[in-house]
């Protein structure tokens, strides 16, 4: 836990103070960095025999997770919108 507040604490902060300062376009380097994120993702469950055989069942899960999600986001927002009077 601590290795991943750390590493969020300081790029926080280090955000907050150079704020103000002219950024140069980190979005490619943002991208390309999640891109390689996902890359060696794969590349670990691709090597390993207990996690490909456990990713059907994950893959169930995440599914209904997903669906689940939804439909009490889509049952939420037109309640909210009854409440508010949106239509």
């Amino acid at each position: 836990m601590l290795n991943l507040l750390v590493p969020l604490v300081a790029g926080t902060l280090l955000g907050y103070l150079l704020r103000n300062r002219r950024r140069s376009d980190i979005g490619s380097v943002t991208f390309w960095v999640i891109i390689t994120l996902i890359f060696s993702l794969g590349f670990s469950i691709g090597s390993s025999n207990e996690l490909l055989s456990s990713l059907p069942r994950v893959g169930l899960n995440a599914v209904v997770i997903l669906f689940l999600a939804v439909l009490f986001s889509v049952v939420f927002v037109k309640s909210a919108r009854k409440v508010v009077k949106m239509t």
